[in-house]
């Protein structure tokens, strides 16, 4: 229990510390114009796809409500990485933050249905059971822990790349140190399919690769060249093992303050940004992969019953979860 409370009392030290400059923003903007100003982050540069979709929501509510509701957002990881942006907006130290799902697994475990190996079959599989009903089914779990869910955005097949060699079967890479998300469920993923995952945030990958402190990681096209990853790793490996997709989160305590009407028009609002961010995902994923071969990236199919078969374990173990069967079965409905 000490530890606990020291925790908490960390973090709130460390929530007030960044509030000050954020209330100072926005009770500014309060006191100039009579706007609700609230604060958003995503650790994604300011043209990725879910940052334009926060930055639509933002344009939406200023001009649905006279500019009384409007977003000021943070992208590139100004607000710190995917850990503590969850953190800030379950203390209320910022009100709204993106985040990808697999870094949601261990506070909440529904999220853990979204990020089995070989769930989804393609993007159009995930999009379709998202749309109907396992987005809504996730985002409800949220309510318990000072969070309220959003949104789920899509983000496309992850994949696993490196600077050593290419991945054509898991015994390809063993020996490999691949950084992986703080998710048990991704840990054990990699290390089932014979390599040393290294967790450690998606800001440190690019140095780790360069120091040689982990040889590779594994995340969907978009990310690897707005990250810029592509210029460290060479090899690109279609294993396509996961379609995790990014999370958008409200503070529970931001939520409440809204008046009911102002509440309905920010789920709706981030309901419709859906829409925006497949748009602009499917618009700019081709430019990123023409841009990672034009570098000199070298693409290869993988092995996919090899690898199927590597982690079924994983998949079904966590299947003795009756929640997450559940949800899996239904996943599975719409392959």
């Amino acid at each position: 229990m000490a530890r606990l409370s020291r925790r908490r009392l960390l973090l709130a030290g460390a929530g007030a510390a960044c509030a000050l400059p954020l209330a100072g923003l926005a009770r500014g903007a309060d006191a100039a114009g009579g706007t609700r100003l609230l604060t958003a982050s995503d650790v994604h540069v300011a043209n990725y796809p879910t940052v334009e979709a926060v930055r639509w929501i933002g344009q939406t509510l200023r001009e649905r409500t006279g500019g009384r509701l409007d977003i000021r957002l943070y992208h590139s990881g100004q607000l710190g990485r995917e850990s503590e942006a969850i953190d800030m907006a379950r203390f209320g130290v910022i009100d709204i933050t993106r985040v990808y799902s697999g870094a949601l697994n261990n506070a909440f475990p529904l999220t853990r249905a979204l990020c089995l190996p070989y769930v989804f079959d393609s993007v159009a599989h995930m999009r379709h059971a998202l749309d109907h009903g396992i987005a809504d089914a996730v985002l409800r779990g949220f309510e318990a822990r000072d969070l309220v869910g959003l949104a789920v955005y899509d983000s496309g097949a992850r994949c696993f790349y490196n600077t050593r060699h290419p991945i054509h079967r898991p015994a390809d890479m063993r020996g490999l140190k691949l950084r992986v998300a703080s998710s048990d469920m991704f840990i054990e993923l990699v290390r089932l399919l014979g390599a040393n995952p290294t967790p450690m945030s998606l800001g440190d990958t690019f140095s780790g690769m360069e120091t040689r402190m982990i040889d590779g990681a594994e995340n969907n096209l978009r990310s690897f060249h707005s990250s810029r990853h592509f210029e460290a790793a060479r090899y690109w490996s279609q294993s396509e093992h996961s379609y995790a997709p990014d999370i958008l989160l409200v503070s529970r305590a931001t939520f409440d303050s809204l008046a009911p009407a102002d509440r309905r028009l920010l789920v709706e609002t981030a309901r419709a940004s859906v829409e925006v961010m497949r748009r602009h995902w499917d618009e700019s994923e081709g430019r990123a992969r023409q841009a990672v071969l034009e570098h000199g990236v070298e693409f290869n199919e993988v092995d996919m019953p090899a690898f199927h078969a590597a982690v079924r374990p994983l998949r079904e173990a966590y299947l003795r979860d009756p929640a997450l069967a559940d949800l899996h079965r239904r996943i599975r409905q719409f392959a």
